[in-house]
């Protein structure tokens, strides 16, 4: 079976434009065709298989996982679930409220009613305990899964136009923040756990201060979990 930008993308469960930049990084297996761009499925698949990332090879599977409930096992990488959330830059607001508003109003994928519903469960997170973990870092995320509204788990990074004060165990401003969604609390918390294997590293805080550009911010967050993997196995 071949395939084009598109549907590739929709079987990994990432956006065309996370495969298109691939495509110019030569980092995903491909034909080309004259100026189309042309994806073996029986290829992908064992390469999807090789860098850890969910991949629906047939098109009755692809309907069916609207509704299936996500996994650690299929959607524990933290890189899917971030290329899946997107960077964002710049975003504006001046208080937790029209922060977390600005950064709902990036994510395509929710409508009117389902940003107006997710904002208040972000903010009555908030109210419970702040989500600002220190070093200008804060980690959005509802109280409770939200399966129906959220079916893949994704995490949007937001470098933000102004630090802001999300009332922080080191009463540090934010000024980057990670948007967890994910449709249940496995998925959750393994993700949660990468996250903060991540910002414990100063070195990794500062390049996020230094607001870097996309390709290198995934580039990062790749090695970085390589990094995990490796330490993890090592301790099994």
């Amino acid at each position: 079976m071949r395939l084009n930008i598109n549907e590739m993308a929709r079987r990994l469960k990432l956006p065309a434009s996370t495969i298109e930049r691939w495509i110019r990084q030569g980092r995903i297996p491909l034909q080309k065709s004259g100026r189309e761009c042309i994806f073996e499925a029986a290829i992908l698949e064992k390469w999807a298989k090789k860098h850890h990332f969910p991949f629906t090879a047939s098109t009755k599977a692809l309907l069916e996982d609207k509704t299936r409930p996500a996994s650690p096992a299929e959607f524990g990488s933290l890189s899917a679930a971030m290329q899946r959330g997107g960077a964002y830059y710049h975003m504006p607001g001046d208080d937790v409220t029209t922060v977390l508003t600005a950064v709902l109003d990036q994510l395509p994928q929710l409508s009117g009613p389902q940003k107006t519903e997710l904002l208040e469960k972000l903010l009555e997170r908030e109210h419970l305990t702040s989500t600002g973990i220190g070093k200008g870092i804060a980690i959005p995320h509802p109280r409770s899964p939200m399966p129906q509204m959220v079916s893949i788990p994704a995490v949007s990074t937001c470098f933000l136009a102004h630090p802001v004060d999300f009332s922080a165990i080191d009463d540090q401003p934010v000024q980057i923040l990670f948007l967890l969604l994910s449709p249940d609390v496995k998925t959750h918390l393994h993700l949660l756990s990468r996250i903060s294997f991540c910002v414990r590293d100063d070195a990794f805080v500062a390049f996020l201060k230094s607001i870097p550009g996309r390709d290198a911010f995934f580039d990062k967050i790749e090695v970085f979990e390589k990094q995990l993997d490796q330490a993890e196995r090592g301790r099994s």
